[in-house]
């Protein structure tokens, strides 16, 4: 990393470089072999962190075309495209994501395709691997696997880690088990099991520094205050639906309203009736807005064609009154939205 720029020591020219943003670095790595290099360069991201340069993300990956991501850029409005997932699962689904150290994981999950083990085609067999990807070099690595195959199951990043908790193991059995990750020395650790599972899938959110377990179907939220103390189970009775969180506020969208749901009680923010007809979408939180992305438009009385959509919407919350608008489309993924989750860069 010698001369990046004439006149300057490298230890200026790579914090400059830091400032640029991230949807530029294919043309920065054009200049150089240095430059190539240092774009690709973990100094970078560290760099890009002293100066306050990070930039917040929207990870995406829908039902068509297969194990293929794509990044949303919210200031410059567009989408960024990484390389294919490389696991040997075609159409993996039903699996965790999070991001944590700057890196895009996701975690376990099934197939609709053939069980590669059984020849089952039922699709809802399970796997334990762990996929990361890092922006920087833009690559995909293996990391330690989960210590049992699990799917549909809660994902949360928490103080850097990884908890994965619940969901479905090989056999449709469900399963108590949680462990976290060391994104740093790339382990898994046995946590206290949850209290109950339930037949069906399970989602993870985190607030006020909690993870917060729900299965559908359940009105009961398990809630981790401890690592080591392991979980409580509390029945707040709270709405069921798609959930995104807001500066610290879980959001729930429940029959074509939006709620904001306090532990005891919802507020009502605005109407979303628009998507009762679309299944199948991502709902979250970024900044003071809520993004609803993809999805598929379901038949009705007149029309009984299915419709995948690559329409994503924003509902800003910062104002008095709540303001709808339109971004830029998913520009290669399409219809159900598989995983979506927040990076930060």
């Amino acid at each position: 990393m010698s001369g990046l720029i004439e006149g300057l020591p490298d230890a200026v020219a790579l914090r400059c470089l830091a400032r640029v943003p991230f949807y530029l670095h294919p043309k920065l790595e054009l200049v150089s072999r240095s430059w190539r290099n240092t774009i690709r360069s973990n100094e970078l991201f560290k760099a890009r962190e002293e100066v306050k340069a990070t930039e917040e993300f929207i990870c995406v990956c829908a039902y068509d075309p297969d194990n293929l991501w794509q990044l949303y850029d919210p200031v410059h409005d567009l989408w960024i495209t990484l390389p294919d997932l490389p696991s040997n699962i075609r159409h993996l689904a039903h699996f965790g994501v999070v991001s944590a150290t700057g890196k895009l994981y996701v975690l376990g999950g099934g197939s609709d395709a053939v069980d590669p083990l059984t020849g089952d085609q039922d699709g809802c067999f399970a796997s334990d691997e762990v996929w990361s990807y890092d922006p920087i070099t833009r690559r995909w690595s293996l990391c330690t696997a989960m210590t049992v195959p699990r799917a549909m199951f809660a994902c949360c990043e928490l103080d850097g880690k990884i908890i994965v908790a619940g969901g479905f193991t090989n056999s449709h059995k469900s399963i108590s088990k949680a462990e976290i990750y060391d994104p740093e020395k790339d382990e898994w650790a046995p946590i206290p099991d949850l209290h109950h599972t339930h037949n069906s899938a399970c989602t993870g959110v985190v607030i006020g520094g909690k993870v917060h377990i729900l299965h559908k179907g359940l009105s009961t939220v398990q809630v981790l205050e401890n690592v080591k103390q392991g979980w409580t189970v509390h029945d707040y009775g709270w709405l069921q639906g798609p959930m995104a969180v807001v500066k610290g506020k879980l959001y729930i969208m429940s029959h074509g309203q939006i709620y904001k749901q306090e532990r005891d009680s919802n507020k009502l923010i605005v109407s979303a009736s628009e998507f009762r007809r679309k299944i199948g979408f991502a709902m979250i939180g970024l900044g003071d807005d809520i993004y609803i992305i993809g999805g598929v438009i379901g038949p009705d009385r007149i029309n009984w064609d299915i419709k995948a959509t690559s329409d994503v919407d924003v509902l800003t919350l910062g104002s008095e009154r709540p303001v709808w608008r339109q971004v830029a489309p998913i520009t290669r993924c399409r219809g159900t939205v598989l995983g979506c989750t927040q990076l930060k860069l």
